[in-house]
């Protein structure tokens, strides 16, 4: 079940697209629902997202896929079969029956490799940068991405290979998974624990064992909250 707003959103959404053939933008979007900002329209299409009305294009800017509309707003009381819609950025045909709505995107630096099994070398430098959904990025501070090579936190859902959004920070809750650089040179992603005067530094793999230093030889530069993949 849709709230009020949910359901005001998506249709509106809908008859944009109809009526003109291209998608609102979020300006449009917040003024029609008289929302004070744009992320209130994020988090409305994350809510849509998860109760399976719309579906976010993997790598795809600003770009998601309507899958289906409530009966109130389908005039054939169901069987939705949306139409194309062309992006602003159409680097491959889109899929078939599917509907195209702006969705912000912003450009992220890779700082280069974090390990998810053996630390590797501290991160030094930008090797390149990556589109990464607005509604991705959370809290306060800057963000980055990092590519991640090994598998020891494959548990936790992260795989050799993917790019891990990360949230600039120096502090960590216990449960967090954080980037941490271990006596200064070291650097890896790993779940955060502090025991006492110690903190532990936990795999999401049975393989691997959790390291366990002293408060002073780890410092958290940054936090997990979110993660590209490539099929």
């Amino acid at each position: 079940m849709l709230t009020r707003k949910q359901l005001e959103l998506l249709s509106f959404i809908n008859k944009r697209m109809q009526r003109d053939g291209v998608p609102p933008s979020f300006d449009e979007m917040k003024e029609a629902l008289d929302l004070r900002s744009k992320s209130g329209i994020h988090r409305l299409i994350t809510a849509l997202e998860e109760r399976g009305f719309i579906r976010r294009l993997a790598h795809r800017a600003r770009a998601i896929e309507i899958v289906k509309l409530p009966e109130s707003l389908d005039p054939r009381g169901g069987g939705f079969s949306p139409r194309v819609i062309e992006g602003d950025r159409p680097d491959a045909p889109p899929p078939p029956n599917a509907m195209r709505v702006e969705v912000d995107a912003v450009e992220l630096p890779v700082m280069g490799r974090i390990a998810a099994g053996v630390p590797i070398e501290a991160i030094s430098e930008v090797s390149h940068n990556v589109a990464v959904p607005s509604q991705m990025l959370s809290g306060k501070g800057e963000h980055y991405a990092l590519e991640v090579r090994g598998d020891s936190m494959i548990d936790a859902g992260i795989n050799d290979g993917d790019v891990v959004v990360i949230r600039e920070t120096t502090t960590a809750e216990t449960g967090d998974i954080v980037v941490a650089v271990v006596e200064g040179y070291e650097a890896t992603l790993k779940r955060f624990r502090r025991q006492g005067s110690s903190i532990a530094l936990e795999a999401a793999n049975p393989a691997y064992e959790t390291r366990v230093f002293r408060d002073d030889q780890v410092k958290v530069q940054g936090k997990l909250v979110g993660l590209l993949r490539t099929y």
